[in-house]
């Protein structure tokens, strides 16, 4: 587990970092922005990066590879999400979404999506630390239980497939289960194999030979 304030964060933020001084909403996103980047920082954390949300965050993220993303988002948060889960798809990372918005019809959706934790109004700097480590937490979990999930298809998928190797070898060779068993166990320690493995090989030379 990577000590909370070693994290490597990149955030994503709105392209209005500096705003026009005459646009009164894009100034006080800029200054709320900057307000979650300080708060950070104060805390210790390691900001690498802030991003936009633009067509490049796969990118980005892929090169800087963080251990974790925050989202600053207003009223526009599910458009923000949607980027940053598409940019995290095949390389899950724990995110926390701060948002203004009020409206919490898509915290459903978000947490759903990926999202470890959807905070609205949290800059408080006393918030952050708490809010970030009880993400990394729950991230944590769930990508365990994910492998204990892909564990148990892939031991289930070998079973199946171990049963049908020793259906093959007892109908054409005329064994018992336990012999055809024996047999497939042998032919894995022989080869410096899984019992799986070969069984699968057994069950697709079976298949290509019909």
């Amino acid at each position: 587990m990577t000590p909370s304030h070693s994290l490597r964060i990149v955030v994503i933020a709105p392209d209005t970092l500096e705003p026009d001084a005459n646009d009164t909403h894009a100034v006080e996103q800029a200054e709320r922005s900057r307000l979650l980047r300080l708060s950070l920082l104060e805390n210790g954390y390691n900001i690498i990066a802030v991003l936009p949300t633009d067509t490049f965050l796969s990118e980005h993220i892929a090169q800087l590879q963080p251990d974790m993303i925050v989202v600053d988002a207003e009223s526009a948060a599910r458009d923000a999400l949607e980027h940053v889960v598409m940019a995290t798809r095949d390389e899950r990372r724990p995110i926390v979404l701060f948002t203004n918005d009020g409206d919490t019809t898509h915290v459903k959706d978000a947490v759903a999506a990926g999202v470890s934790a959807y905070i609205v109004a949290g800059l408080a700097p006393e918030r952050i630390r708490p809010i970030l480590d009880v993400a990394m937490a729950r991230f944590q979990h769930e990508q365990e239980l994910r492998r204990e999930l892909a564990d148990a298809r892939t031991q289930l998928h070998e079973r199946k497939v171990i049963d049908r190797a020793k259906g093959l070898l007892m109908q054409r060779q005329g064994l018992t289960e336990q012999q055809a068993y024996d047999k497939l166990r042998k032919n894995a320690m022989d080869r410096g194999l899984r019992l799986g493995e070969v069984a699968q090989r057994l069950v697709d030379a079976a298949d290509l030979l019909g």
